[in-house]
This record gives C-alpha cells, sequence and structure tokens, in this order.
C-alpha cells in the first residue's frame, strides 16, 4: 500500500464501503434494530424504583393505636399489603417471596403508646439487601408519621429538613437509566460493527484485492470508519427520540453539546472495534472479543448500574480504563440537567484520548499485516 493520499481514490472507496453496508443486512440490523430492542428491554426491562413495594401487616393488637397504624400501612404510597394475617403464616409468604417485608404490631403497643412508646417489629429478607433496607426505612418512616399526628404525643422538632430534589423530583429510575442505556447501546454498536469490517475483507477474500491497489492507509482506516460513525449518531438520533417520546425522558441540554458528547465517545468506540478487526481475521472472533471487551466493561464498571464510589479501590482504578465511565456522566447530565460544559469537556478530551491510542494501534496492527 502506498502512504500518499488522493481524494478521487478515497471518495471511490467511500462509496464502495457505503454501498456494502447498505448491501449488509446483518450491518443495518446492528445499526438501527438492534438499539431499538436494547433501549426497550433496558428501558421497561430495568427499574431500580421501589414503590409499591408488597408487604403483610400482623396485627396483633385490637386497639384503636394499633388499628389506626395499620390503617396508614394500608394507604401508604410506599407499600401495598398484600396480605394481613398471623405471623407463621406471613413469615411462610415471605420465604415463598409472595412478600417482601413484615410489619408486626406487637400485642401492648396501644399500652406503650399511653406511655409515650409503641415500637413495631420489621422483617424483611437479608438476601435482597437493597429491599430490606428500603422496607425498614419507609416502615419507620410511616410510623414516626403516624406518631407526629398523635396529638400531644410528640415535640415539634427545632429544625425542620425541607428536602428537594433537583432535575428528578420524582426520583424515576428511568431518567438516568435510559440514558445510561444509549451508551450501552452506542458501545456495542461503535464496537460491534467495526469490529467485523477488516475481518469481513479477510474472510471473503477481497482484502488481497485492496492490497494490490495503492491506497494509503490513512485513507484504508478513513474509509472503514466514516460511515460507521454516520451509523453511529444515527443510532444516537433514534435512540433519543425514543428516549424523550416513549419513556418521557426529560432533555433539557442542546443538541449540539449531545452531537459533541456522542461523536467524540465514537471516536474510541470505532478505533476499539477497528483495533479488534485488524487483529482478527475472523468475524465470529472480533465479535466475541468485542463483547467481551466492549459491553460487558460498559455495563459492569461504568457507572450504569453499580456506582463506582462503592466499588473496591482496586476496581475503581480499573474503571479510568473504561472508555463508557467518560459518557454516562455527561449524557445523562445533557438529558435530565442541560448543558454544563465543565463537566463535559474533561469527559470528552478522555474520550479522544481513549480514541487516539486506540487508532494508532489499530493502524500499526494493520500496517504489519497488510503492508
Amino acid at each position: 500500500m502506498s502512504a500518499g493520499w488522493n481524494t478521487r481514490r478515497f471518495i471511490a472507496m467511500l462509496v464502495k464501503e457505503s454501498l456494502q453496508i447498505g448491501r449488509d443486512p446483518s450491518t443495518l440490523l446492528i445499526a438501527f434494530v438492534l438499539p431499538v430492542v436494547l433501549i426497550f428491554l433496558f428501558g421497561f426491562g430495568v427499574s431500580l424504583d421501589t414503590a409499591r413495594t408488597r408487604i403483610g401487616v400482623s396485627v396483633q393488637d385490637s386497639s384503636a393505636a394499633a388499628q389506626g397504624l395499620a390503617g396508614d400501612f394500608q394507604h401508604s404510597r410506599w407499600f401495598d399489603v398484600v396480605a394481613a394475617g398471623d405471623l407463621p403464616r406471613l413469615q411462610d409468604d415471605l420465604v415463598a417471596g409472595r412478600v417482601r417485608g413484615i410489619i408486626v404490631i406487637p400485642a401492648d403497643f396501644g399500652r406503650r403508646v399511653l406511655h409515650g412508646g409503641g415500637d413495631i417489629q420489621v422483617i424483611t429478607d437479608g438476601s435482597s439487601p437493597n429491599t430490606a433496607s428500603f422496607v425498614a426505612a419507609h416502615a419507620e418512616g410511616v410510623r414516626a408519621t403516624w406518631a407526629a399526628s398523635q396529638g400531644g404525643r410528640t415535640i415539634a422538632p427545632v429544625v425542620a429538613i425541607d428536602a428537594r430534589f433537583w432535575f428528578n423530583p420524582e426520583l424515576a429510575s428511568r431518567f438516568f437509566l435510559v440514558p445510561g442505556a444509549i451508551a450501552i447501546v452506542m458501545t456495542m454498536i461503535g464496537t460491534l460493527l467495526t469490529a467485523l469490517v477488516i475481518a469481513r475483507e479477510w474472510e471473503r477474500g477481497t482484502m488481497e484485492a485492496i492490497m494490490a491497489t495503492p491506497i494509503g492507509m490513512g485513507e484504508f482506516m478513513a474509509t472503514k470508519v466514516i460511515p460507521y460513525f454516520g451509523l453511529g449518531l444515527g443510532s444516537m438520533a433514534v435512540c433519543t427520540v425514543l428516549a424523550v417520546t416513549v419513556f418521557g425522558v426529560p432533555f433539557r441540554g442542546s443538541p449540539l453539546a449531545l452531537l459533541a458528547i456522542a461523536s467524540a465517545f465514537l471516536v474510541p468506540a470505532l478505533g476499539q472495534g477497528l483495533l479488534i478487526s485488524a487483529a482478527t481475521k475472523n468475524q465470529f472472533v472480533a465479535s466475541q472479543i468485542a463483547l467481551i471487551t466492549g459491553f460487558l466493561p460498559a455495563m459492569m464498571l461504568s457507572g450504569f448500574i453499580f456506582e463506582i464510589a462503592s466499588m473496591p479501590k482496586p476496581v475503581q482504578w480499573l474503571t479510568y480504563a473504561v472508555p463508557a465511565r467518560y459518557l454516562i456522566p455527561p449524557l445523562q447530565t445533557v438529558f435530565i440537567a442541560g448543558d454544563n460544559w465543565r463537566l463535559f469537556l474533561p469527559n470528552i478530551g478522555a474520550m479522544l484520548g481513549f480514541g487516539a491510542i486506540f487508532f494508532t494501534i489499530a493502524m500499526r496492527a494493520s500496517r504489519r499485516r497488510i503492508a
């Protein structure tokens, strides 16, 4: 291959690659059908909302206080009281998973309330610690609210706390899960599509014909990347429209900011896929490596589902090597909060740095195999 750049030859190769994409149904399926399927799966199938948790209530006291507290649990926005009865039967329901917690109002509850007490017992399943913590915390909240409503039995606090949640007052998990899912989709699309391009040329026997042309390495790489860059932006546009129209996620930023963030991330995603494709000559192997090195780290180590700050320190250091780590915060911010270039620019710079590394290694790997 020649090292020179020829614009006419470059355009011809670019047209050839674009036509090849149009003739390959699998590429179009990956670019436009797979994102829709994944965004619906993540949007409807993944939820961290724990409202209306099923619980059982065991009232062992016939006093008015006990019945009033049981009624508050019945009408709580956080709980769905689906079972009420004796404790042994409710314990069987908890073990079977029919309820996620049990509220026990003890036999001497009314008498203790008269003397300034009134504790209740909360039984939860420790195998689901998040749900158990939720049930315990909101059960105490219901009890405290009920106690405060009993006139003369509580003292008004000196300091009153009025909690407000910025940008997501409903605490709807889909508002940050759906933008995070878009990041996962872009990781898969960008890495998987380009992971197949050079391997496909080897499998179909067309690489030898390309090697006989005077095309330079820079031209060759550019013709493989530019069409898929456009496909990646198209996938991002489709996912954004679905996020806003179907899932009701607000879009408070500007299209320019979203374009800059998406374009910056496609650089390392396409570069990683091109590196995989250059290092392998088999589409199946390339696709498996792309899933292992692209999808899994983006899913587990990017902060999409698991908070990075809660991970062990060695794993936190490992997340700095995952490009999707730098995509999810600005992507969630541009949707929920709006433009914040002080946050965007460092992450964009990090993603472009990863892209430069991947493309440099990919060009060297291709030169060793093709030149």
